[in-house]
């Protein structure tokens, strides 16, 4: 980032290329990170895709069931992705879908017994993954990086709204 920099300094002085320095680290960081968590998923036979539906059922309680719309919502992705997710998982026996009983054109996504072993099993490498990737940060420089992490988060609402 300080070659970039450097370079940008000497090109376009009139600029100010600083936000470089800080997005280009998140983004950079970001990618090592999904990299990182990949690595821990794939050694309990998952993707970060899967992990997340199956860790959104197992947090939501006995049942362990929602329905396609609050997995989609609680992942934050398309409906599509989420179907495409779900598929893959009923196709390995972690998850089965239902007709929902209170609207038989709805259906519901209950984590099994199978998908229930695999999460449970996974979660605590994940945690020791995450532990291991903030290692060297207290809990008080944890407090300022989530601060400082939402205040740039709220910033994108803008651009998202298609304001800029």
């Amino acid at each position: 980032m300080d070659l970039i920099l450097d370079q940008w300094r000497r090109e376009r002085p009139d600029l100010d290329a600083s936000p470089m320095a800080v997005l280009g680290r998140l983004a950079r960081t970001a990618k090592a990170v999904e990299s990182t968590l990949q690595m821990t998923f794939a050694r309990h036979g998952l993707d970060g895709g899967s992990f997340d539906v199956l860790a959104t059922l197992l947090r939501s309680g006995e049942p362990h069931e929602l329905s396609p719309l609050e997995l989609t919502q609680a992942a934050m992705v398309t409906s599509s992705a989420t179907a495409q997710r779900l598929n893959k998982l009923v196709e390995r026996g972690l998850v089965s879908r239902k007709k929902d009983h209170i609207d038989l054109r709805s259906t519901r996504v209950q984590l099994t017994a199978e998908g229930k072993k695999v999460i449970e099993g996974a979660l605590p490498d994940h945690l020791r993954t995450q532990e291991a990737l903030l290692q060297g940060l207290d809990a008080g420089e944890q407090a300022q990086f989530i601060g400082l992490l939402q205040r740039v988060e709220l910033n994108t609402h803008g651009f998202e709204a298609g304001q800029s």
